[in-house]
């Protein structure tokens, strides 16, 4: 599916939430879904509604029609009082998710769309995606949480790259790079999508997944695991059923039924 479903409500953010999969449409495909203020807005209030419906266990962020994002709308970079701000609090709710998050990405994934599918968990695209860091171009400086976030990824040198020619890279070197974690083709792609968000929402711990969501990015961010989180996780572990579900799920050589859910935000 390419675009949101036809009675999910109008607008240039759509969310659609079924079984616990939450998707984010980008729903701007006349404009390669460019990001606008109002937009970068709209991702931020999204991302902070679903983190507290608990029932949420994944979220993925693609965009309507043949490309993921082509980046910021240029008409309104420099224009609205408060679109720095807004542009960071959106970067910063994709990141703090608290559930896996899932960028999906075709076609253009450049400048603002390379920070939001940066900002994800886990990036998965068809061999339709050309990626960038176009700043150069204009002459702009690119945001600085997002040039942190894209060295912890990709590393100084790639980053550098990136930055300074704002050239177009295919799939196959964003693969090589660290920038994707998967490519495929575009008659596969769809279904690696639904097999994966089904994988991880439905048939793996999402204790595990929060957990480990929250100690690597702590590694990322700060060079190490603060005891205090580490406790923390291990004692929700010991409380909650899902250690002793996967261990008998594994002896009996089952399918696991987790039931650990998230508390509210």
């Amino acid at each position: 599916m390419d675009h949101p479903p036809a009675d999910a409500d109008a607008g240039d953010i759509v969310i659609e939430v079924d079984d616990g999969i939450a998707t984010l449409w980008l729903n701007r495909p006349e404009k390669r879904n460019a990001v606008t203020f109002d937009m970068w807005n709209g991702i931020a209030e999204s991302c902070a509604r679903l983190a507290d419906d608990t029932t949420v266990r994944l979220l993925v962020i693609r965009g309507a029609g043949d490309h993921f994002c082509a980046g910021a709308d240029i008409g309104g970079l420099g224009g609205t009082s408060g679109y720095a701000r807004a542009n960071e609090a959106a970067d910063t709710a994709i990141a703090d998710f608290p559930t896996p998050i899932v960028a999906f990405i075709t076609g253009a994934c450049v400048g603002g769309g390379a920070e939001i599918a940066i900002a994800c968990d886990i990036r998965l695209a068809d061999t339709s995606s050309r990626f960038g860091i176009t700043p150069a171009r204009l002459g702009i400086v690119y945001p600085a949480f997002a040039i942190e976030r894209a060295v912890r990824l990709l590393g100084p040198s790639s980053t550098k790259h990136l930055l300074f020619s704002a050239e177009l890279i295919d799939a196959d070197r964003a693969l090589r790079i660290g920038l994707v974690d998967e490519v495929h083709d575009p008659d596969v792609a769809e279904e690696r999508l639904d097999q994966l968000t089904n994988l991880l929402a439905h048939e793996r711990s999402l204790l595990t997944q929060m957990a480990s969501k929250q100690l690597v990015d702590a590694v990322a961010n700060q060079g190490r695991i603060p005891s205090e989180l580490a406790r923390r996780w291990a004692a929700e572990a010991a409380t909650g059923a899902d250690s002793d579900e996967g261990i008998a799920a594994f002896m009996e050589r089952r399918a696991p039924a987790f039931t650990w859910t998230r508390p509210a935000t």
